[in-house]
């Protein structure tokens, strides 16, 4: 199921402490049977973690308790005269001491920051799908056989764009070729066409490097050269 806002707002109000009394209480039996709200309060718990760890532990003082409480009772005595001092009627004041507005505001806030920050993480992960260098392999009729994409994070994968005829017990290998003194080197084998991921873990990659696929014995080719007909191949070039 594709996590939407109706757990993943929620799942945020609740890991910033936005919830309590009832709402804390409803939630947490509604994360008790719902999987998907339960994976989206880890998913929140594991984002804030870092900020959680910027933060140094202090250990309040002895009497720190009592003066707060002193200074709450204090300020409960300033405000009942003031209290009484306004009209029953006052259109203001009643509009000042609506609870219920300014919690609408801060749930309105938090709301906008779990916004903000779902925004945030979405725009992140379409940046990380997002190639930084795209080889278009083209048959020798120069049609779009299939598509190397490389990735910022060292991933390679070819996606192919038309069905490619592989005759009985043969292959497809696709091999990548940066310096002609050292030659093709094997990046993949697979026996019809389909999206997979290369092997380039310890070969370069850049600009205007060859791409290519040959069709080979089922095992691959035996000399680890191209020995087959060249089904597709393109250069790689920077994504605009």
């Amino acid at each position: 199921m594709t996590q939407g806002p109706d757990r993943d707002i929620p799942a945020g109000e609740y890991v910033l402490g936005l919830l309590d009394g009832g709402e804390k209480d409803a939630f947490e039996r509604r994360m008790a049977g719902d999987a998907e709200l339960d994976a989206a309060v880890a998913r929140w718990q594991a984002r804030l973690a870092p900020l959680d760890a910027t933060a140094p532990s202090v250990e309040p003082s002895k009497g720190l308790w009592q003066r707060i409480e002193g200074g709450l009772d204090g300020a409960t005595a300033r405000r009942q005269p003031a209290a009484a001092k306004a009209a029953p009627d006052s259109r203001f004041a009643r509009w000042w001491n609506d609870l219920r507005l300014w919690r609408g505001a801060a749930l309105a806030g938090a709301a906008a920051a779990v916004l903000l920050a779902i925004g945030l993480v979405a725009a992140l992960e379409r940046a990380r799908r997002q190639p930084v260098m795209v080889a278009v392999l083209l048959t020798d009729t120069n049609s779009a056989a299939a598509v190397v994409n490389t990735f910022a994070d060292g991933r390679v994968e070819l996606l192919p764009l038309q069905d490619i005829p592989v005759p009985q017990g043969r292959a497809l290998e696709i091999w990548t070729l940066w310096d002609r003194a050292a030659g093709p080197r094997s990046v993949g084998l697979i026996d019809r066409a389909r999206a997979v991921s290369l092997r380039l873990e310890n070969l370069p990659l850049g600009t205007d490097q060859l791409f290519e696929i040959t069709v080979e014995p089922a095992a691959g080719s035996p000399t680890g050269r191209p020995t087959g007909p060249i089904v597709a191949k393109g250069l790689t070039a920077r994504r605009l």
